[in-house]
């Protein structure tokens, strides 16, 4: 019988040692604090790592987590300054910096926090239109992380951060805005494809007109070339004509003529004269009558030996190129050209009258019949 008292005994004492072991030894995960109270009021606070307390006095009241916490509220209405009503869904990063305060200070830490989360958005979301809201999120952000920061510091809790998940405006102001972007994006398209055609349009035209430009400077070239090739040739021949006109007076002036050579010629110049079917008068200088009776006085008398140059001219001889034109010789060239053009007009005049009146009035003129053609 004693000895089954002593064995209850050594029991209890055991539990009661175990009992009062677990209450003093208190182990504090890291990153948490304990808020130790004696007889209900606050004693000290335990660090993370083994502590020791007095037991059955001091009392482990709250374990705080001194980790940064994310916690996101539900969404909540907020008027605009154009009086719209949207719904912000927010999410806060906050931390516990001293556990005290945070036990203390405020009941319910976290829904103090989101009910000052709600009023500072209503606050600063009032003063902006949906559209500065929509695209004001790091202001609103900033705003908001100041104000709760400042209230909350009391309390042993820092803001770290707060973003917004979502503005969601009306679904009518949704299909507005909708069609106010695809308006937009329609007009930018219009804006571009308007802009391409333009473009198109301009590097049509430049090419074109560069075109236009190569082939009128083509042409141009062409015609300067051809001009050019023309203006050669003309000279080429005129210089030939003279070349040749001045070798035929060159060898008459060698030849030395004198009167009677100049009849016979004008006795060969007769038949010439009168061709044509519609030359039935023609008019015969008076020098032509003077040089006729000249030649038929002395057709019988011919001299063997007229004076003239002994001179011969080299039929076989070749004909040069770059012969140096002498002042005498182009007076001579010049004067039978004018000679030759006063010949041609007084002809041309003759044949074109049937009885024209004589240049001058001093020279006399025979008229001559030509028979009429067979």
């Amino acid at each position: 019988m004693f000895a089954q008292a002593f064995t209850v005994f050594i029991i209890l004492i055991v539990v009661l040692g175990a009992i009062a072991l677990t209450m003093t030894v208190k182990i504090v995960p890291q990153a948490r604090a304990g808020i130790v109270e004696r007889f209900g009021k606050y004693r000290t606070t335990l660090q993370a790592g083994l502590n020791i307390v007095v037991p059955f006095v001091d009392k482990v009241r709250y374990t705080i987590d001194l980790r940064e916490q994310v916690v996101s509220f539900p969404p909540q209405p907020a008027i605009t300054e154009d009086n719209l009503v949207v719904s912000i869904d927010t999410v806060i990063y906050f931390q516990v910096t001293d556990p005290v305060a945070a036990t203390y200070e405020i009941a319910n830490y976290i829904q103090a926090i989101e009910q000052l989360t709600m009023t500072t958005l209503r606050n600063i979301t009032g003063g902006m239109s949906l559209e500065h809201a929509l695209t004001s999120r790091d202001q609103i952000n900033s705003g908001l992380r100041g104000e709760l920061d400042s209230a909350t510091g009391k309390w042993g809790i820092r803001v770290n951060r707060v973003e917004l998940k979502g503005i969601d405006p009306p679904p009518s102001i949704i299909d507005a805005m909708e069609q106010q972007m695809r308006a937009e994006r329609n007009k930018r398209a219009a804006i571009l494809t308007a802009e391409g055609n333009r473009q198109s349009a301009i590097l049509t035209a430049e090419g074109e007109k560069q075109s236009s430009i190569l082939t009128a400077e083509g042409m141009r070239q062409a015609q300067i070339l051809s001009a050019q090739a023309d203006r050669q040739a003309q000279i080429l021949r005129a210089q030939g004509e003279a070349q040749a006109i001045q070798t035929v007076f060159q060898a008459i002036h060698d030849g030395n003529p004198d009167q009677k050579l100049l009849s016979y010629q004008y006795l060969q110049m007769l038949p010439k004269i009168a061709e044509g079917d519609n030359a039935t008068t023609w008019i015969i200088p008076a020098e032509l009558t003077k040089a006729l009776g000249t030649l038929g006085g002395t057709l019988g008398t011919i001299p063997v030996d007229g004076g003239g140059s002994k001179t011969r001219i080299d039929f076989d001889a070749p004909i040069e190129d770059d012969v140096p034109e002498e002042a005498a010789t182009a007076t001579a060239v010049q004067e039978a050209l004018d000679a030759a053009r006063d010949a041609e007009k007084t002809m041309s005049a003759s044949t074109g009258a049937e009885s024209a009146p004589p240049a001058t009035p001093s020279a006399p003129t025979t008229p001559l019949q030509k028979p009429p053609p067979t």
